[in-house]
């Protein structure tokens, strides 16, 4: 069994089952992908809770394992070579699971390109474009009297949904046929657009069908409703 008492985010945060991989995290969209991608793996983990109201993610502990602040991260006690691999930025968490797995990620080269590029897309555009417009709807930035932030996000918001919603025409999926670590990247992002942020009638939704259908059929999976709930509440 990998000895984890190493990495000082565990004197903080204990390993009770340090033979599985420990994930820390909060069902923020970021959050919830990799708990998504856990469960549709079926990979043993322990899920612990990070405290933003507390200021968990401030915390030396953590900062020793995400420099960045940010949720998620990960400890793997069985990385390469059999040695415990610590790991944050959610994107590269997918990839590291998804290609430690085989799974849910293309074994053709060209293919797993065209994954890597739909990632970037989410993790470049998607993400820190709909934060924006959230900072600037839902949350502090709604305060801002100007409203040239809010049209700005908005109006980058309806792009990159038609973009997706381009990608999607003809496929059930963004790469296809086949369900694949860029859906569970990107849809937990169109659901908080939705349910989190509450801004369809203003970025215009009805317009964008195909995300619609992409985006019930991702929540129906029981997979994707176990990883949305996790960590749960305390």
């Amino acid at each position: 069994m990998a000895d984890l008492s190493r990495f000082p985010i565990t004197h903080r945060w204990p390993a009770r089952h340090p033979e599985r991989l420990q994930l820390y995290s909060l069902p923020t969209p970021n959050g919830v992908k990799v708990a998504i991608l856990l469960e549709e793996l079926g990979l043993p983990y322990e899920v612990h809770r990070i405290d933003f109201g507390q200021d968990d993610q401030h915390t030396a502990e953590f900062l020793s394992l995400s420099p960045n602040n940010k949720i998620p991260a990960i400890l793997d006690p069985e990385g390469p070579g059999g040695e415990p691999l610590g790991l944050f930025e959610s994107g590269a968490i997918l990839l590291y699971l998804a290609e430690k797995t085989g799974r849910l990620l293309p074994e053709d080269p060209a293919r797993r390109y065209q994954a890597i590029q739909w990632l970037m897309f989410q993790m470049g555009g998607i993400g820190p474009m709909f934060g924006q417009l959230g900072f600037f709807t839902k949350f502090a930035g709604k305060a801002i009297e100007d409203p040239r932030p809010r049209e700005r996000y908005v109006a980058e918001a309806r792009r990159l949904l038609g973009v997706l919603d381009g990608q999607l025409k003809g496929r059930a999926w963004i790469l296809g046929a086949d369900y694949s670590l860029v859906d569970i990247a990107t849809f937990p992002w169109i659901r908080a657009l939705l349910e989190v942020y509450q801004v369809a009638d203003l970025v215009g939704f009805q317009d964008f069908p195909e995300v619609r259908r992409a985006l019930d059929a991702f929540l129906a999976r029981p997979a994707v409703q176990r990883g949305l709930r996790i960590p749960a509440a305390p």
